[in-house]
């Protein structure tokens, strides 16, 4: 199977000419047949300060498979020639499609439940396209009903620096080099996969998908198998089982989750809850699933529901689960679950991102799939 991040599909150089041949600007053209399809009687966005923020790329909202080949091949000027001449034909959904209508599901109950809460999910689109392209990204959110109000279009500059600015507690993308720059900045921070074939998953309810180590937690038992072995582990973390382990990049995101959950709790809503959490991890239960499970009870957080696989595979679990996303640390399970029609993330933290070379030294493995 392939595994797609950077999108790539042949390009029309026949609608680049095409398109590019009335001797004016093609933007002025695509302007004079463009029309307006803003939406009416949007809810009022809730401030950030007060927002769970969750960062998106275009490339993960939408399907820029073909414009990001003319991007690579041809540069930034056929680029925003070719987007902004097919500004009124809309993207299709991408991997973040389904997540993104999954987060406007919570919040329209959450607004029914808390009329003047501000504690919403606030998508914010965040690209490093320039801002001629913003008119066929703004048609196409209108076109497919998403509300997405806050946009950041940077033109061609890293668009790193406004996560903290946008409150972010979640960023997806596409590009594994911005991902890891984000969870340098301590932002949690994941690259977002397209599956050939997407899972269909739930409309009412959120589920999301969490690896334990490297992902909620930190990857001090990770570093311990790679080092010593298997056998060492399971020592390691019988002798430390009443000593909680560090945070990992996506416990924070875990912690919102559980804000937002206690919310509906607090209604009576338990088990109609519209968000679920699930721990999926490669532990086994007997020799190693107690620490987990009492760090996340120290850090007062609940998961809905946690599996230990003891090292089978995931991919065939996630697709009973149906998550609207999965996290994980490593890429031959990213791989398993989306070969199972799961959109999954990949984290690019801890141990689990070196490889030992023969030569000698370590290197940091790229989360790019060949």
């Amino acid at each position: 199977m392939s595994l797609n991040s950077s999108h790539t599909l042949t390009a029309s150089s026949q609608d680049l000419v095409k398109n590019g041949s009335s001797g004016r600007a093609p933007w002025e053209d695509a302007r004079t047949v463009l029309k307006p399809s803003t939406p009416t009687r949007k809810p009022k966005p809730p401030k950030p300060e007060n927002a769970i923020t969750i960062a998106v790329s275009s490339r993960v909202l939408f399907n820029m498979e073909k414009e990001q080949q003319i991007f690579e091949q041809q540069g930034m000027e056929e680029y925003i020639k070719y987007q902004v001449a097919h500004e009124t034909e809309p993207f299709s959904p991408g991997p973040a499609f389904s997540f993104v209508k999954a987060l406007e599901a919570v919040n329209t109950q959450l607004r029914e439940l808390y009329p003047e809460s501000e504690e919403l999910f606030d998508v914010v689109l965040i690209t490093n396209n320039h801002a001629y392209v913003g008119l066929r990204l703004i048609s196409t959110i209108n076109h497919h009903q998403l509300f997405i109000e806050r946009f950041c279009m940077t033109g061609g500059n890293s668009p790193i620096g406004y996560l903290k600015a946008y409150h972010t507690n979640l960023y997806l993308s596409a590009d594994p080099f911005k991902v890891r720059e984000a969870l340098e900045e301590g932002i949690a921070a994941a690259t977002m996969f397209t599956p050939e074939k997407m899972t269909e998953v739930s409309e009412t309810q959120l589920r999301v998908a969490f690896d334990g180590d490297a992902v909620l937690f930190s990857d001090e038992s990770e570093q311990i198998y790679k080092a010593h072995g298997l056998d060492k582990f399971f020592e390691h973390e019988k002798a430390h089982e009443n000593k909680p382990l560090d945070h990992g990049p996506l416990k924070g995101f875990l912690e919102v989750l559980g804000k937002l959950q206690k919310k509906f709790y607090a209604k009576g809503q338990r088990m109609e809850c519209p968000i679920r959490t699930y721990l999926v991890t490669a532990r086994s239960a007997a020799s190693s699933g107690a620490r987990a499970l009492k760090t996340l009870r120290s850090w007062g957080l609940e998961i809905d529901e946690a599996l230990f696989l003891a090292g089978a595979p995931k991919g065939p679990m996630l697709e009973k689960i149906r998550p609207h996303i999965f996290f994980d640390d490593q890429m031959f399970h990213v791989e398993g679950a989306a070969e199972m029609g799961t959109v999954a993330c990949h984290v690019p933290y801890g141990i689990a991102q070196r490889v030992v070379r023969k030569g000698g030294k370590d290197k940091e493995s790229s989360p790019a799939v060949k």
